[in-house]
């Protein structure tokens, strides 16, 4: 007579509890699933000057990229096909891009290592716990330094300046300079380190 089922071999009932379920489709966990497989076996092992290669990569998974971005071989990016890029960005190793929502980056905007980029969060007043994202925006000749945070819908402005470490918690300011925890503006950049294209109309 065969023996009953333990506890943990038993199925589990259903639970409505709404934080449990998933929050995005079946069709894009697939795509994440498809991604993280390449990620894992083609783009996280390249040699560091195989930049070309890392950008063919991405853009077979719907990423739009300028010529001579760089993204180096231990960043990791979340959904390619949300990413728009201009020409020669630069993504440093350890840096984590969240983008569920489109993730836009300007000429020459450069992210340092481990800046986490956040593009979503939850709506933490509604039970269901919805997570909602938000479209991101790195203005030209930005740069995002190392190991600084943007929450979910900061932008940044053209030739702007995140300091080490630095959480920004409101947009930046063109040619803003900003540092702390939240971030807070604590300089000006001159106009000249960005070409005049760039620069924002003087008053």
């Amino acid at each position: 007579m065969a023996s009953n089922p333990s506890q943990s071999e038993q199925p589990l009932p259903y639970d409505p509890d709404a934080i449990i379920k998933p929050s995005f489709s079946l069709g894009n966990r697939i795509r994440r699933a498809l991604w993280g497989t390449v990620y894992v076996l083609l783009y996280r092992p390249s040699p560091r000057p195989a930049h070309a290669w890392r950008a063919m990569l991405l853009r077979l998974f719907g990423a739009k990229l300028g010529p001579r971005c760089r993204f180096y071989p231990k960043a990791t990016i979340w959904a390619p096909w949300n990413l728009d890029c201009e020409d020669r960005v630069l993504v440093a190793n350890g840096v984590e891009l969240y983008n569920p929502s489109m993730l836009t980056m300007g000429s020459h905007a450069i992210v340092s290592q481990g800046a986490y980029l956040c593009g979503a969060t939850h709506l933490y007043n509604d039970p269901a716990f919805p997570l909602v994202s938000f479209p991101m925006r790195l203005g030209a000749y930005s740069w995002i330094c190392a190991r600084a945070v943007m929450n979910p819908g900061v932008n940044a402005g053209a030739g702007s300046i995140l300091g080490l470490g630095a959480i920004a918690t409101r947009d930046l300011d063109p040619l803003g300079i900003y540092a702390g925890v939240p971030a807070k503006k604590i300089g000006q950049r001159d106009p000249a380190a960005v070409p005049a294209q760039y620069r924002p109309a003087s008053n």
